[in-house]
């Protein structure tokens, strides 16, 4: 039995066992992409005009809601934009939060009787609520900012320009202030630029071997393990080595370098003279370096 399929579907494979089998249409799907799941209804031009004739005049509440609705996919995007320049410590939901503040007061006041298409009105109006936002947690004031950019600037525009690393005179003259008052910046400026010590720097919280920067602080009050085995070992070998020295030697060492004598009051305990102190010190302190020497090598 043959059979056409019918215009823009596929019949299925027929079975081997069944003389007839009647096909199934399954529609064209290839080559089309699947669409996204909304975040809001989908609406209308004409249901979104409709939105904001009742809004505007009758300040109704369902289609202030319903405008919030739609446009929110409005505020990830800005979001996203913003958060591009943004270090890793700022969360992206936080940043969605301040822009729909952005976005209800963009709502409230836009005229629709303007020749302004409302996305570009309110993109501006969402990006600057996230700015402010930003701005009102940030501890290090504004001007200081503008004088971080300014000498950033500087030093990019002297480097281009110089093809070396500016001085500090090169700077001030750039940007016409006194290097007193470049240096004073730069005391302010050592606040601006803040690293979070929980801030992984490897890895990630759903992969292991994550590395925060506190982890790669070192921490002075702690003796480091290798100098101190390494130290252990240096006394445990002067001590053998001070051992095989002389009794007259060995107590010009003691007395030297234990209990700080200058060489005239060792020559006067053990009735010889300064100079021949001096000399079985330096004769100490060959055969101590030789013997220290030949511990290396073995």
């Amino acid at each position: 039995m043959t059979s056409t399929a019918p215009e823009g579907v596929i019949p299925r494979p027929r079975q081997a066992q069944t003389d007839t089998l009647e096909a199934t249409p399954v529609p064209i799907t290839r080559g089309v992409p699947s669409p996204r799941t909304p975040v809001a209804p989908s609406r209308s031009t004409e249901e979104v005009d409709a939105l904001w004739e009742s809004y505007k005049t009758t300040q109704s509440l369902t289609a202030r809601e319903g405008l919030i609705l739609h446009f929110a996919p409005l505020v990830s995007a800005v979001a996203g934009r913003v958060g591009m320049r943004l270090p890793s410590t700022v969360e992206q939901a936080d940043l969605v939060s301040y822009g729909m503040f952005g976005l209800i007061d963009a709502i409230e006041k836009y005229q629709t009787d303007r020749s302004v298409k409302f996305e570009s009105y309110a993109s501006s109006r969402i990006r600057g609520a996230i700015i402010d936002e930003l701005r009102a947690m940030d501890w290090v004031p504004r001007s200081v900012r503008t004088k971080a950019r300014s000498v950033d600037r500087a030093y990019a525009d002297l480097e281009a320009k110089l093809h070396r690393t500016p001085t500090e005179d090169e700077v001030a003259a750039h940007l016409e202030m006194p290097v007193e008052d470049l240096r004073a910046i730069y005391s302010q400026l050592s606040t601006v630029n803040v690293a979070a010590l929980d801030e992984l720097l490897g890895g990630g919280d759903d992969r292991p071997g994550g590395v925060s920067l506190g982890d790669t602080l070192g921490d002075e009050r702690t003796l480091d393990p290798a100098s101190s085995i390494e130290a252990a070992e240096t006394k445990f070998l002067l001590a053998r080595a001070i051992e095989c020295l002389g009794e007259r030697e060995r107590i010009v060492v003691v007395l030297y370098y234990y209990e700080g004598m200058t060489l005239a009051e060792i020559g006067r305990v053990l009735g010889v003279t300064e100079s021949r102190i001096s000399q079985m010190h330096t004769a100490a302190m060959v055969r101590l370096r030789t013997r220290l020497m030949e511990a290396e090598r073995v």
